[in-house]
């Protein structure tokens, strides 16, 4: 009866184990390359998540105490996180990726296919809210080539630049030594030649 249970486990594990592949190819190559293009990201991701998914499923079958196991995942994503500098985007992305890697290293823990549904959910999730419809309006970093202190004089700027008329500006860092201006704005309509030369 024992081998026969723990046969069963170790065939489900498995299953999370390849659930989880499939799941991290559809993010990084279906999902996240189309759009943005950075392989460096890409690679982060899938090593991020085989990582994750291995110590998971050596944490599920060891005595080890899940929250050490928890604990160490955040200290690990803090680190990571804090050596470039990424946008929230990637940041999602990234989350995205533990928590795949979680669901298929703890998934054979769990009865039914609730992680499964997980999965999809994430990955669902990410695919609409990172799709065109909800990034019509989306803020961009700009940096331009002279320091400006006023809003009114870089959103003016920002406009002629783009020709597009800013619906939101807030100043990152004004550089007046070396002469610049770091804004994330986000740009509306284009706006007519008059205006912007007016």
């Amino acid at each position: 009866m024992y081998r026969e249970l723990e046969g069963s486990t170790i065939v489900n594990t498995y299953y999370y184990l390849i659930a989880n592949v499939v799941a991290i190819g559809l993010l990084v190559f279906a999902i996240y390359l189309p759009r943005h293009r950075r392989y460096e990201m890409a690679l982060s991701y899938l090593v991020v998540n085989i990582g994750v998914m291995a110590v998971a499923s050596v944490l599920a079958t060891s005595t080890a105490a899940a929250g050490l196991g928890l604990g160490l995942f955040g200290v690990l994503s803090i680190i990571r996180l804090r050596s470039e500098e990424l946008t929230q985007r990637e940041v999602a992305y990234y989350f995205a990726a533990l928590a795949l890697g979680l669901l298929g290293g703890l998934g054979a823990t769990v009865t039914g296919y609730l992680p499964i549904v997980f999965m999809g959910a994430i990955l669902g999730l990410i695919g609409l809210i990172d799709s065109r419809l909800f990034n019509a309006n989306e803020s961009r970093l700009i940096i331009l080539d002279r320091a400006l202190v006023t809003e009114t004089e870089i959103s003016a700027h920002v406009a002629s630049l783009f020709g597009q008329e800013v619906t939101h500006l807030s100043i990152v860092r004004i550089d007046m030594v070396n002469d610049s201006t770091i804004v994330r704005a986000k740009l509306g309509a284009p706006i007519t030649k008059n205006l912007v030369n007016g």
